[in-house]
């Protein structure tokens, strides 16, 4: 077992390590092996122990042994100390088996007769240990049957258990026989048993191929994975986590624009770092571009030996000059949209070092000096603020109409792709099929033959369209439509950020159950973040059928949901292992789904629906879209706004217990220290223990929300904003045993318009209709509701928190 790698050993090191990134390609290997200085016949007869060739018929073994004499014959020509060293010179500045060439003139036969034998003896010379070749040579060297043999001649134990580690990590097809190859061309490489091999050797081989192709390696993930596994690596995180880098220090922030002045950069990261605790790491760093780049690098570039906040006011007002315009290779370029934010930060930096100096005139009386802002000068930040909320309003407008077209398109297309698959999976590869009145034929991938189940993993469904010969891979496509529907279901309901969405675990379902009528009410807890409140929200009959949805699908075959880790990419920090919700299978890994694959849904679904504004333009919804869109329903349906704001607010938080009854223990301190964490940054007043009577009030409130037709979601803490008139409430939720009930008010509501037509009375008529349309809409999402929810009920888990007060 090796030890954790000093590049890895501390997850939130600053800095890159200068081989994780792009490199030169590592030279030849200078040092060879217990064999680098053997004479001829003892190396040729130690090739005859190998495994690989001592099993071989004597014509083959004496055409392998044949191919490895004239190559040692050849290299023993080439200058060098050792056969390592020779076959360096032989190497270096060649295109691989290019001296082959060389050595057929040398033997005076043809290289096309010789290439065979050398091959061979070649493959013995590198599973001997004789020789220790280049990356380069390997990635170009097409000889799978060496790296197989590999495999069984060098560390042949321990081989075995890496296969095994990667059907026990789910990995199937090309996943399996990349990871092995690649761990055969590190222990050639390295000349090492595969147990000691280290982060760095994967890391630097990961370097290299950067290097010189622009990405990382096939297998390079399932290497360190299975590595890991059966305890080669020492380390709990995978190679994705530790490429990490963690939030940066102030100082190395700042450092990377390469002041000049010491004393301004001092300032400047002291007054970062007192203005750090209460930002986001995101809107940290903008800040720091902004101070230290945007204004005082500008400074320096164009004003050189500048040592002083006072500035003339001539410089000043070049520097504004400046900033109010993009600039792209030296030139001014577009208007800078963000100019008055950039202001306003270099505004609010001299303004917050005055009144620290009047609390601390030591450490900051010095540069006190007069601000080269004036307020004024930011009073276009109220009309652009103005401008910014007008066009979200009428983002709301043109967008809220659609939005059940849009969600009608998410579910169509979900069942669409959920037919499809299982029709694909009722045949045979090379057998057509219908569906939608369109044939398709299942496929095979095309560069596998009849191996594709065995590449692409034992899943994988291609079909053909025949009319257009588009070939599908119908797996993705199902899971596409399937994430899409509840992403869009999801953000609707509930109203939460994206970040909020992909954040949701197993845990944060919790139910209440009143302690007067055993009514169990579901909730959803929203986990606190540095500038977000921890809230509950009431789960809508419409949101538990979606959420059962995602469980069935994420759980495993023993019904619990696998834990994974989310990595907040602006935060630049990794959660704890969690059961989260809206994770998928990502090869053999299980990952959380990502902003830009929620990005890409919503934008794939906008693409079907082909919505358009009333200019005929395409319609685009972004996530946070549907947050103004809940929010504008929810107060324009009577919820007051302070209310919408808070959605049920911090009740009941602390009666916890009750996961322990379903949870495993571990997994509760690690989900209520990651709690604590969030809750830590928020004020204490918002987790005060409820009185008496607000714990009454509470109760009550679910108590009295049982009405005809099913039961009314309006929040805690509000009134009936309807007078009672339910039917055209958005607040309703129609019970699914009452829709007999619903069908008869609708026609009883369809004859009274009738009869106020014919009598006159268009008062009356008018009334009636709006009340008609709320109860048709109901019905609608009465039957959506029953379609999603399917045949059988699905248990989510959701632990019980008691009535009484703990």
């Amino acid at each position: 077992m090796t030890p954790t790698s000093p590049i890895i050993a501390d997850s939130t090191t600053s800095s890159v390590p200068a081989f994780l990134l792009p490199a030169e390609p590592p030279s030849i290997p200078l040092d060879g092996g217990l064999l680098d200085h053997l004479p001829i016949q003892q190396v040729l007869s130690s090739l005859t122990l190998l495994r690989a060739w001592s099993a071989l018929p004597a014509s083959q073994l004496r055409r392998r042994l044949s191919g490895a004499e004239h190559l040692l014959i050849w290299l023993n020509e080439q200058p060098g100390d050792g056969w390592q060293a020779r076959w360096r010179f032989c190497e270096a500045g060649r295109e691989t088996l290019s001296w082959v060439n060389d050595l057929a003139v040398a033997k005076q036969r043809s290289a096309a007769s010789l290439r065979g034998e050398v091959v061979y003896g070649l493959s013995g010379l590198l599973l001997g240990r004789l020789i220790r070749p280049s990356y380069g040579f390997l990635v170009d060297y097409y000889a799978v049957r060496l790296f197989t043999d590999v495999r069984t001649e060098i560390s042949p134990e321990r081989f075995e258990e890496a296969e095994a580690a990667t059907r026990r990590l789910g990995m199937v097809g090309r996943q399996v026989a990349q990871t092995l190859t690649l761990l055969a061309k590190l222990v050639l490489y390295t000349g090492k048993e595969l147990d000691q091999l280290t982060a760095d050797d994967l890391l630097g081989y990961r370097a290299w191929n950067i290097g010189r192709y622009g990405r990382q390696t096939s297998g390079i993930h399932g290497a360190w994975d299975v590595l890991r596994d059966i305890g080669v690596l020492d380390v709990d995180e995978s190679l994705r986590a530790a490429l990490r880098t963690g939030q940066s220090p102030t100082r190395e922030l700042v450092a990377r624009f390469r002041l000049e002045c010491d004393d301004v950069r001092e300032v400047l990261i002291r007054y970062l770092d007192e203005r750090r605790p209460g930002m986001d790491f995101s809107s940290f760093r903008q800040l720091v571009t902004t101070l230290a780049g945007t204004f005082w690098a500008d400074m320096e570039a164009h004003h050189p030996g500048i040592n002083s906040l006072d500035l003339p006011p001539e410089i000043a007002a070049t520097w504004k000059e400046r900033v109010a315009f993009t600039t792209k290779k030296g030139a001014a370029g577009r208007p800078r949209k963000g100019r008055l934010e950039i202001l306003s930060r270099v505004r609010s930096f001299y303004l917050d070092i005055q009144e620290w100096a009047h609390q601390d005139p030591a450490q900051w009386a010095a540069w006190a000096v007069r601000c080269p802002i004036k307020r004024t000068e930011l009073e276009g930040i109220a009309k652009r603020n103005r401008a910014r909320t007008a066009e979200m309003h009428q983002r709301v407008r043109e967008r809220l109409p659609h939005l059940l077209t849009l969600v009608d398109a998410a579910e169509r297309h979900r069942d669409d792709q959920a037919a499809l698959l299982m029709a694909a999976q009722q045949v045979s590869v090379g057998e057509t099929f219908e569906h939608n009145e369109t044939t398709f034929r299942r496929t095979a991938h095309k560069t596998a033959n009849h191996r594709s189940e065995t590449q692409r993993g034992p899943a994988a469904v291609l079909a053909e369209n025949m009319e257009t010969s588009e070939e599908t891979n119908l797996l993705r496509a199902e899971e596409d439509a399937f994430w899409a529907w509840a992403i869009i279901e999801t953000l609707r309901h509930t109203g939460i950020r994206i970040e909020e969405l992909l954040e949701l675990t197993h845990l944060a379902l919790i139910s209440y159950r009143l302690p007067d009528t055993k009514e169990i009410v579901p909730l959803l807890q929203i986990v606190p973040s540095k500038s977000n409140e921890e809230r509950l929200l009431l789960v809508t009959p419409e949101l538990a059928s979606v959420l059962a949805a995602v469980i069935s699908r994420v759980r495993e075959a023993d019904g619990r949901v696998p834990l994974t880790a989310r990595y907040d990419a602006h935060e630049r920090t990794t959660g704890p292992l969690l059961p989260h919700l809206f994770q998928r299978r990502v090869g053999w890994r299980r990952e959380i789904i990502s902003t830009k694959v929620v990005v890409r849904l919503l934008n794939d679904t906008l693409s079907r629906a082909k919505l358009e504004d009333r200019a005929g333009a395409p319609l685009r919804y972004t996530p946070h879209d549907f947050r103004r869109m809940f929010v504008t329903e929810a107060v324009t349906g009577g919820l007051p706004v302070h209310i919408a704001a808070r959605i049920l607010g911090h009740h009941s938080l602390s009666t916890t217990q009750a996961y322990l009854a379903v949870f495993q223990d571990d997994l509760i301190r690690s989900y209520r220290t990651f709690l604590d964490k969030r809750r830590a940054s928020r004020p204490m007043a918002e987790y005060r223990e409820p009185t008496d009577e607000e714990w009454d009030e509470f109760q009550k409130h679910f108590e009295l929300r049982k009405v005809e037709l099913g039961t009314c979601g309006r929040p805690y803490g509000t009134p009936c904003a309807h007078e009672h008139a339910c039917i055209r409430c958005p607040m309703l939720r129609v019970d699914p045993a009452q829709r007999r009930r619903l069908e008869e008010i609708i026609r009883n509501l369809t004859d009274r318009i009738g009869e106020a037509q014919v009598n006159g009375w268009l008062g009356e008529v008018q009334g009636l209709q709006i009340s008609l349309g709320a109860a048709r809409s109901k019905l609608q999402s009465l039957n959506r509701l029953v379609r999603n929810r399917g045949h059988s009920p699905v248990d989510i888990g959701m632990p019980v928190i008691p009535g009484e007060r703990r």
